[in-house]
């Protein structure tokens, strides 16, 4: 068996056992998938994992930079209360509807907030709007302004909020002085941030599993 057959199916065990999906989560997959959105969603046990994150945290506003299809959208505002709210900034239009479906499908669309257009172009807005803190921020989006989106995250949130940062090891180049694309060098940028921020504590893990060799960044906002 080979290392990556073995990761794959110990993911199946955990989600067959911690983190099954419904109806919902599997039709937002599957809609995903017949729309032709990039196969780039999060899997089952880190929708999970967000989800728990969300609950530890208490969390009541969230804010996900980078919907797709909304899979991971579903996870994490099943872990708010009623009156909670997630705004999830998406580019494409096109992703974008695939993700309202999907989001309506589940019940949750007087919970999400789908905005259309550039993060960079949106988060400003949002911004005017001034809204309360947000308990929770899911960075996913794309890697080469993580960095900057990092930096709106540290403006729409306050001390004890949580920030997650996908997709962090880019197979291991995050690691080779060699390696300068785009996606790197904002990957990079983010984790180099984190590390040196006053108000920022954070840590980066490495995960196998079905989405092959990964990780992602966790920070929290300190005083």
């Amino acid at each position: 068996m080979s290392e990556s057959q073995l990761w794959d199916d110990v993911d199946a065990y955990f989600t067959a056992h911690l983190a099954p999906e419904d109806d919902a989560l599997a039709a937002a997959r599957r809609e995903s998938d017949a729309a032709g959105l990039p196969p780039v969603s999060v899997t089952a046990t880190q929708g999970k994992f967000l989800q728990l994150l969300a609950q530890v945290q208490g969390a009541r506003t969230v804010l996900e930079i980078g919907t797709l299809g909304g899979y991971s959208t579903i996870w994490l505002a099943r872990a708010l209360p009623s009156d909670g709210r997630l705004v999830t900034l998406e580019y494409s239009a096109r992703h974008a509807e695939v993700a309202t479906r999907n989001i309506a499908r589940a019940g949750l669309e007087a919970l999400v907030d789908v905005r259309v257009g550039p993060a960079l172009e949106s988060l400003p807005q949002l911004a005017d709007e001034n809204p309360p803190p947000f308990d929770l921020v899911f960075i996913d989006a794309d890697k080469g302004n993580n960095a900057r989106y990092l930096e709106w995250a540290l403006r729409l949130t306050s001390t004890g909020s949580l920030i997650v940062v996908d997709n962090v090891v880019r197979g291991g180049r995050v690691a080779d002085a060699g390696a300068t694309s785009d996606d790197v060098r904002g990957t990079r940028a983010a984790l180099e941030l984190i590390g040196s921020h006053p108000r920022l504590s954070g840590t980066a893990l490495q995960t196998v599993g079905a989405k092959g060799y990964d990780g992602f960044a966790l920070a929290r906002v300190l005083d």
